[in-house]
């Protein structure tokens, strides 16, 4: 996903990309310019390696979820899985 962002919006401004979680990318927002990633598939990586689901929550929640970046910071949606 990260490769096709790049190449429909990387050649007019930079992106701001979030480092090892590439694959809990689920979009793109052109008006804000702004990559938009699963909460749940960001928990979801750092419990396959070994964290806790509790510990993982806590750490993203603190370090990577509600921090500011400036202006391009990526959006960070809670992605339910809904049983319909």
């Amino acid at each position: 996903m990260r490769e096709k962002i790049i190449e429909h919006y990387g050649d007019t401004d930079d992106i701001l990309f979030a480092d090892g979680f590439d694959s809990c990318i689920i979009g793109f927002e052109p008006n804000l310019w702004k990559v938009v990633y699963s909460r749940n598939k960001c928990i979801q990586l750092l419990v396959d390696t070994g964290t806790d689901e509790e510990e993982s929550v806590e750490y993203l929640e603190f370090n990577t979820f509600n921090c500011y970046m400036g202006k391009k910071t990526p959006i960070w949606v809670e992605d339910f899985k809904w049983n319909v």
